[in-house]
């Protein structure tokens, strides 16, 4: 038999399987009740009327759809997202300014692609979304973490790591930031350190990636102007994605950045897929030009904030005091705090046992801290299961502080 082990590359052994979806394996039991996922709920998937645009692409334009495609992607779909961007963020782009991935994550790894070489210093927020350093990290990253509050990334410590870089001849080589509805901690950066964020990038010359999947799935409150509207110098790398707000099995995306980094990311995306579905571009075009996903969105958003609300109400009633949460204003997840001296890793197979699941909080964090965190999903269990699963995940974490109390 062939020596495959001696025979990898060195990327291949910096990939570690994501521990979301090692936990979703065991999540995924009929028995279990999961908050492991980042799941939408397949009640918001728009069956009927997929159907039925599917059906007018392969009436209308079957020989384009079911081709080879262009790598930069479906131009009535680039204009589409243009017209969207100007409606719903006043922000005036191109056509070439648009570029159609399969999935975001595809762009991030496309950003690893662009921007790494092995050794290459990054910032990221601490905690973070997994994908995110599981991308970065096979490239060879080091990556810096900063911590968070409420209205997201501390600007004052980004900029002081910024300056320690600069004055000892490193360079930071881009700022990963997920400013809408955080995955994993729901929380959203204010207007202020966005715009604070985009003169630190130009000040140090260090590029934003912008990762915004969440940002329609909004429940209330004005939402904070995207660090796409303040950058005039092509610095933002702003990324999306249809699979919350359509579905993710369509796995399509798109970035917007200045069409140099465009033309680059075209070029690198054509060594590993080619071309993003013709099919699944022209239906997302279909979409948006029937004004379809605009009607869309709030049947989502009225589901979503519904078991939102029922999660942290179960959290209230059944939490034992020391136990903290965020109260996200959109997107699909939240974060629970426990008391310093808990280790929500070692928690989790009890947890297994009460059949209900989580995601371990250190999974997020780049440095390895965060071990009395845990990632919650609201969007795809239903109420019911929401209520008991949050019910006996305050019963092991009553335990185990009973069980310290008694230890002291």
């Amino acid at each position: 038999m062939i020596d495959l082990v001696n025979g990898l590359s060195a990327v291949s052994g910096r990939v570690k399987s994501s521990v979301i979806r090692d936990l979703l394996k065991v999540g995924s039991r009929p028995d279990i009740i999961s908050f492991a996922g980042g799941l939408p709920d397949p009640d918001t998937f728009p069956v009927e009327k997929i159907r039925e645009m599917l059906d007018k692409v392969l009436k209308e334009n079957a020989r384009t759809a079911l081709q080879y495609g262009d790598t930069a992607g479906c131009e009535s779909l680039r204009e589409e997202i243009v017209k969207m961007f100007k409606e719903d963020e006043n922000i005036t782009i191109k056509p070439e300014n648009v570029f159609p991935i399969s999935s975001s994550q595809q762009g991030l790894d496309l950003v690893g692609k662009l921007f790494i070489n092995p050794g290459d210093d990054i910032i990221m927020e601490l905690p973070t979304y997994i994908g995110g350093l599981q991308a970065f990290q096979v490239y060879g990253a080091n990556m810096h973490g900063i911590k968070c509050d409420d209205d997201g990334i501390l600007t004052d410590q980004l900029e002081s790591k910024l300056k320690e870089f600069k004055e000892s001849g490193k360079k930071c080589k881009f700022v990963y930031l997920v400013p809408d509805f955080q995955n994993p901690s729901g929380v959203t950066m204010s207007e202020e350190r966005r715009k604070k964020v985009v003169e630190l990038s130009k000040q140090y010359n260090v590029p934003i990636i912008e990762d915004s999947p969440y940002r329609q799935t909004r429940f209330e409150g004005t939402a904070p102007r995207m660090m796409q509207s303040f950058d005039h110098d092509g610095n933002v790398i702003s990324l999306f994605t249809f699979s919350k707000i359509l579905a993710p099995g369509l796995r399509l995306g798109y970035a917007i950045a200045h069409e140099d980094v465009i033309k680059k990311m075209s070029t690198l995306k054509q060594s590993m897929d080619l071309c993003t579905s013709a099919l699944i571009q022209l239906l997302a075009a279909e979409f948006l030009k029937g004004n379809h996903l605009r009607k869309h969105i709030p049947s989502i958003v009225k589901l979503y904030k519904a078991k939102r609300d029922v999660m942290t109400s179960c959290l209230k009633k059944y939490m034992p005091e020391g136990v903290s949460w965020t109260n996200p204003s959109g997107g699909l997840f939240l974060f629970v705090k426990l008391p310093e001296y808990m280790n929500s890793d070692e928690m989790f197979h009890e947890a297994i046992e009460k059949k209900v699941a989580y995601v371990i909080g250190s999974a997020f964090h780049c440095d390895g801290s965060g071990k009395n965190t845990m990632r919650f999903n609201f969007s795809f269990p239903t109420h019911e299961q929401i209520d008991e699963g949050v019910k006996r995940l305050a019963e092991v974490i009553k335990k185990n502080l009973k069980a310290k109390a008694n230890a002291s």
